[in-house]
């Protein structure tokens, strides 16, 4: 298909360093499917509340769920949303400390919460959050009974207005400061590992861990 550009709107247009901004739809599927946890931000009894949430993609919509009785899952259906994901890829030292910054991946949606009705959209939905958080679970675990999808509420948020923006390389120091030398500059490269799996105590002795979880890299 090619790429697909990113439609600008006056919400996700940057306002400063627009050089950072990527424009390609394939750079958002890339900073969503890489991470674990989105921040989703709306207005709840008046005032905003920011709630770190899992999440998981199917084309150009991003799924969130939790039990229906979550107070900030009890909204309207077409609710104004923003969902965020950010990935911290490096902490850059500058020279002074004005210049000292991050390098990351960060990806901000705007839109409607909508409510997920269908049976087949929800399931679908609820396999793409486990994937995304655990690769490989959907067909090792037990699938969700009627009453507990009965008790998960699933809203869905299309991709149509979204931005990306990415900063990477060395510090950007003024002249002045290079010139004088004497202090170290820099990146501290951060990066996301797994540990080594902690078998559940209530398990036969010797139950062999399974390999998409011990196998598994992050994205």
């Amino acid at each position: 298909m090619g790429s697909v550009s990113l439609s600008t709107t006056t919400r996700t247009a940057l306002t400063r360093h627009r050089e950072r901004a990527c424009t390609d739809r394939a750079d958002l599927h890339a900073v969503l499917d890489a991470g674990l946890v989105g921040h989703v931000g709306l207005v709840r009894d008046g005032a905003p509340v920011v709630l770190p949430t899992g999440y998981g993609r199917i084309g150009d919509t991003v799924y969130v769920h939790g039990s229906t009785g979550a107070g900030w899952l009890r909204i309207p259906d077409g609710t104004p949303v923003c969902l965020t994901v950010t990935h911290v890829d490096g902490i850059v030292y500058a020279r002074s400390v004005f210049n000292h910054s991050m390098n990351y991946r960060s990806a901000v949606v705007h839109g409607a919460a909508r409510l997920v009705t269908d049976p087949e959209e929800k399931l679908a939905a609820l396999h793409a959050i486990v994937e995304q958080l655990s690769p490989g679970s959907w067909e090792h675990a037990r699938e969700p009974a009627r009453r507990e999808l009965a008790a998960t509420a699933v809203f869905g948020l299309d991709l149509a207005e979204a931005s990306v923006k990415v900063r990477s390389g060395p510090p950007a120091d003024d002249e002045p400061d290079v010139v004088a030398g004497g202090r170290w500059a820099g990146v501290l490269p951060v990066h996301t590992v797994f540990g080594t799996p902690e078998t559940c105590p209530t398990l036969p002795a010797g139950t062999p861990v399974p390999g998409h979880v011990a196998d598994r890299r992050p994205a």
